[in-house]
């Protein structure tokens, strides 16, 4: 006998929210909870305001103490969450808007995660309140203005001990937060041993200045600056004590990749939630868009990308839980979820035919498509995330 049918509610469909396979039931009681305080507290005070501050390229600063109260930053080292949590937070932050997102995932993933990995336990105890509470803003300085994806090999910043001081020289690009961080993390070139170090810089040091970068196409509120620094000299206290090769700064990278990809899934849903409620609302040819097979097919299409891609970050949450996950881990999963996120947020810009080119609070889904190109390009671009995979599973690397 066939299981018995309801009628389809139009008004009230089991799958709004997009949580298809119910992932959300894979955290504890506790961590539903807190993820649902996050939720609600981003649709009362970020969304909003998201899309004024993004077209006029400025930061809501006002949001700062508001995030403070919400008390989100470390929440696996310092709260004792679990990995999977703070994917599905970071997606919901993306969900609402990138630009917080970003903001939050520089300060927290980049710039903690950096102290926490790397400092010495003196330095630790002495900056992480600070941080931990965003009394201090922090800003992650790795990206160089000749130096992407190549940094690892061709960081051209360079440090020089002198004394129980060391002097920085060079330049750094595409730094978020920036422009107005308390302190930034700079890696630069020892020029005794030619290894990557680690150095907490407070950015009112004489000598170091950082230029807003103007025009930008996505993530307009995140404030992105160019930075100097001209004998910028600093005491051997702000050296990272675990901080002296590249090798080092890869502990970071690693997780910090795995949190991009959880944006890719953010952006995803976001672009669903925008898409799907307008094809519900829009009427063309007397009836909701949304009753048309095209547009059922490219919505599904849309939700099949976002559920594939948060199925593979739920499994590679879970092997960072058990330690298990490698840096191939999320290579594989940055390159993934952001192709098919690239994919599902055009095909939600179009689904609002000339509307998807606004950036308005009604509408959203230009800035959504727009934000995923950042999101596409950063902690490690498609082709070179493809070559990471590529030689664990060959053993051989691409890579020049």
């Amino acid at each position: 006998m066939s299981a018995q049918r309801t009628a389809p509610d139009p008004e009230n469909p089991p799958y709004a929210d997009g949580d298809f396979y119910a992932f959300d039931q894979l955290l504890t009681d506790a961590e539903r909870t807190r993820l649902e305080e996050i939720r609600d507290f981003l649709e009362a005070e970020v969304r909003p305001v998201a899309t004024d501050f993004w077209n006029r390229d400025e930061f809501p600063h006002e949001l700062v103490p508001k995030l403070a109260q919400l008390d989100v930053v470390s929440p696996v080292r310092r709260q004792g969450h679990s990995n999977l949590f703070a994917g599905l937070a970071h997606a919901a932050f993306t969900r609402v808007d990138t630009s917080i997102a970003t903001f939050m995932g520089v300060h927290d993933g980049m710039f903690t995660g950096t102290i926490e990995e790397l400092a010495s336990e003196e330095q630790k105890a002495e900056w992480l309140p600070d941080i931990y509470s965003l009394k201090k803003i922090g800003a992650f300085g790795l990206t160089e203005p000749l130096g992407g994806s190549d940094v690892a090999g061709g960081t051209r910043t360079t440090a020089e001990k002198q004394g129980d001081t060391w002097v920085l020289n060079g330049a750094k690009r595409w730094i978020g937060n920036a422009t107005w961080s308390d302190w930034v993390v700079i890696f630069a070139r020892d020029v005794a041993d030619n290894q990557v170090k680690s150095f907490l810089v407070d950015t009112r040091t004489p000598g170091y200045s950082a230029t807003k970068i103007e025009n930008k196409i996505a993530l307009r509120s995140v404030q992105n600056a160019d930075i100097t620094l001209d004998n910028v000299v600093i005491d051997d206290h702000f050296h990272l004590a675990h901080g002296n090769s590249f090798k080092d700064v890869n502990k970071v990278l690693k997780v910090t990749r795995l949190a991009v990809a959880w944006q890719a899934v953010g952006q995803q849903m976001g672009a669903f939630d925008v898409a799907r409620r307008y094809a519900v609302e829009r009427q063309q040819f007397g009836k909701p868009l949304a009753s048309f097979q095209l547009v059922q097919e490219q919505l599904v299409k849309m939700l099949g990308n976002a559920v594939a891609s948060t199925g593979m970050m739920v499994r590679l949450a879970q092997l960072e839980d058990e330690g298990q996950a490698r840096d191939e881990h999320s290579a594989l999963a940055k390159a993934y979820t952001t192709e098919r996120m690239r994919e599902t947020v055009a095909m939600g810009r179009a689904l609002l035919g000339g509307n998807g080119i606004v950036a308005s609070s009604d509408y959203e889904a230009a800035k959504i498509f727009a934000d995923a190109e950042a999101v596409y390009s950063y902690e490690g671009t498609y082709e070179i995330n493809t070559l990471v995979t590529g030689r664990a599973i060959t053993g051989i690397s691409a890579i020049v």
